[in-house]
Parts: structure tokens; sequence; C-alpha cells
């Protein structure tokens, strides 16, 4: 294994996408490990107020700036992805941007590149098994957000000479303004009093927010350490893939709980549907342990949204 990046107090992580959801998690984490964080976001004053981040304000895809950001840092971390953008806003963000500060990130001698991709990117098909590091991975029919972010993997693989990690979490649950599934979906739901029809036996794979930014932080400060086994850290200046999920949940598990604090009915239909898992067998080879449980998860999501509710006196 190589040298652990946590031996000196000077570590410098360069995060974008630091003022996302993940994004910010992960700038928290990092500071708690020790390390200094160059929070990178597009607006002034949008960064956590954080001790020990520093806000710099530019365009990650823009190599001058990336340049400038990556200088003397250790690790670069990748958050963005214009999610729910057209598909070209999608493509020059993610696909064309993010391989730019990789490749800035290679050229000023950073050690690692962590980038959060999406299980997404995998096909799960109905009657498709469980899906692990090496499943097939959607086709060019597979959506915009898909689709773009398995370009962007494929991309990143193409940037030699730095060690590089792309993580992929399914569902990502967790309190916070701009949250999909704690947040975001729930509101659409509450707006119109009506559930989105799914088979209540549907696999939701998911993670919660503060695990995912556990991983990302230890990968970032070399907690988890390059191995030549792929079963027990990323390969170094290879280009390594793990997955990153939760426990075992479905659909009827998300959906009630959402429906039964909004006081809205359920809506089920017998659709085909993907019941297998997310393995994350390498993750926990790494040494990371999810700590939050479904119950857990499902419980921070109902108490959130209780003041959505039609019945709750305003």
């Amino acid at each position: 294994m190589v040298e652990d990046m946590t031996s000196t107090q000077s570590l410098t992580v360069v995060v974008t996408g630091a003022n996302g959801f993940v994004g910010a998690r992960t700038c928290a984490a990092l500071v708690e490990r020790g390390a200094r964080v160059r929070a990178v976001v597009r607006r002034a004053g949008a960064a956590p107020r954080l001790d020990g981040v520093e806000e710099r304000v530019g365009d990650f895809g823009d190599p001058a700036f990336a340049a400038e950001v990556v200088d003397g840092t250790r690790a670069v971390v990748t958050t963005v992805h214009p999610m729910g953008s057209d598909r070209r806003t999608q493509h020059r963000v993610a696909v064309e941007g993010t391989p730019v500060i990789a490749s800035a990130a290679r050229d000023a001698g950073v050690d690692r590149l962590v980038h959060m991709s999406t299980a997404g990117v995998y096909d799960r098909s109905p009657g498709v098994g469980d899906v692990d590091e090496s499943a097939d991975l959607v086709g060019d029919d597979g959506g915009d957000y898909p689709v773009t972010k398995r370009d962007t993997d494929a991309a990143l693989a193409d940037v030699d000479g730095i060690t590089r990690v792309l993580v992929r979490p399914p569902a990502i649950l967790g309190p916070g303004a701009t949250s999909i599934w704690n947040t975001l979906r729930p509101n659409e739901m509450a707006d119109s009093g009506a559930a989105h029809r799914t088979n209540p036996a549907k696999t939701f794979a998911w993670v919660h927010v503060d695990d995912l930014a556990a991983l990302l932080a230890d990968l970032a400060t070399g907690r988890i350490a390059t191995s030549t086994d792929l079963q027990q850290g990323p390969i170094e200046g290879g280009c390594s893939v793990v997955n990153v999920a939760g426990e075992a949940a479905t659909q009827r598990d998300y959906l009630t709980a959402v429906t039964d604090a909004l006081g809205i009915e359920p809506a089920w239909d017998d659709e085909p549907a993907w019941t297998g898992q997310i393995v994350a067998d390498r993750a926990r080879g790494w040494g990371w342990t999810p700590r939050v449980s479904l119950m857990q998860a499902l419980d921070e999501l109902r108490d959130g949204l209780a003041a959505l509710s039609p019945h709750t006196c305003g």
C-alpha cells in the first residue's frame, strides 16, 4: 500500500459542487478528518461556512481555473452533475468539464481523484439480478442522466496518470432542501395530492448522504489506502469502480413512508420491475460500513415531511 495521506496535517482536498447536497456533507466530513478544503462553487458565498473550508468561485471546466484550484492539493472530489438539465448541458458540464479538472489534477501531481458517479449507470431492467461493479451499463437509450453519467465515467477512465475512484451510489437519502428523495419528490407528491404509481416490490436501492460522504472523505484523505488487490482498495494509478449502498429496501418501504407522512394514499401497480440489489461488497472490503439503518433513514424522512401533511394546521 502507498503512503497514508492522512500522515500530514497540510492535506488539502478540492471539492467541486461544495454547496450541493452531497458536496456540503463531504466538506464537513473532510474537515472532521483534519483536512483543509478548497470548496469550488459558482456563486460567491455559497460554500459551507466551516473552519478549514476556503471558497473558490469558478468553473472547474475552465483549464486555467482548474489548474489554479488544484495546485498544491493532494486530492480532488467531484460531485457536480446538472441533473434535470437538458442533455446538451449535462454533457457539457459533466462529460466535457469533469475530465478538465481531472487532467489538471494529474498534471499538478495530485494523488487522487474521487468522482461521485451513480448506480444509475447500470442496466436495472426487469429480470436483471443483483448488480455489482462488473454489471452491464445502460445503453444509449437509457435516459439523459444515466447516459451522461456513464459517459463521464468513461471519460475519466481515459485520464491516465492519476488514481481515479468512481463511487456509484443509488438513491441518496438524508435531509436537505435539495435532497431529491427526502424533499423534492415528496414535495411534488404533496403538491399533486397523489403518489407516483409503482410496483411495491420494485427495489429501492439507497444510501444515506452521511454514509456516502464518509466514503468519499475516506477515499480522498487516504484512510482507504490503495492496494494491488481491488477487493482491498483502489488500484494505484488505475481507475477503480466501487458501489455504495445501504440495506435492502423496496418501493413499498419508501413510498409508504412518504405517503403516511403526507396523509395521501400510495399508488401501486404490477408492472415488471427490477428486484435485484446493488452489491456493495467491494466498499465493505475497503473498510466502509454504513451507519444509518433503513429504519433511521425513513424515520428521518417522515419527521422532515410531517410539516407538509395536508392534515397539518398552519
